[in-house]
């Protein structure tokens, strides 16, 4: 294995949650994030190269993600019904938490994929600066989005919609 290979194995080692995480959020199930997953991995790889430090490796490996995310969303455009994620055996949650879990995630995922991005980086405490900065957008731009699509979760959780 010379030192390229070496530097990505090390690099999937300590992000490959981050990544996955990211693919099962934007997958309607864990098939398709797997096979999102795949598609990143190659991304990433390709990209390599071209990483010149000028921004934090995490915040890279973000951006990679997340545009792999919406360019294979934007492949399968035709609609594709919405499976349960069997997500307790991962996460050990019970019953009342996987109830919530499923929900957050059928509503994450009926928003438009740049949308969920936002969503996805907001969840994981990022800053709005690092948002916009994976999403080449403004922070102030992150805030009025993120104002736009709590509205959409709210919309989607009343019962009348």
């Amino acid at each position: 294995m010379n030192a390229k290979e070496k530097e990505f194995a090390r690099l999937i080692s300590e992000h490959k949650e981050t990544i996955y995480t990211i693919c099962l959020m934007n997958a309607a199930d864990q098939d398709e994030a797997q096979d999102i997953m795949q598609e990143v991995l190659i991304n990433l790889w390709r990209s390599l190269n071209s990483y010149r430090g000028e921004c934090n490796i995490r915040t890279w490996i973000w951006r990679i993600s997340t545009n792999t995310c919406i360019t294979y969303y934007r492949k399968e455009k035709k609609q594709r019904e919405t499976l349960k994620l069997d997500v307790q055996d991962l996460l050990k949650v019970d019953d009342e938490d996987n109830r919530q879990i499923q929900m957050l995630h059928n509503r994450v995922y009926r928003l438009r994929p740049f949308d969920r991005a936002v969503v996805l980086l907001w969840m994981e405490n990022l800053s709005y600066e690092e948002i916009g900065q994976i999403l080449g957008i403004s922070a102030k731009n992150v805030s009025v989005r993120l104002f736009r699509i709590k509205e959409q979760l709210r919309q989607m959780s009343n019962p009348e919609n």
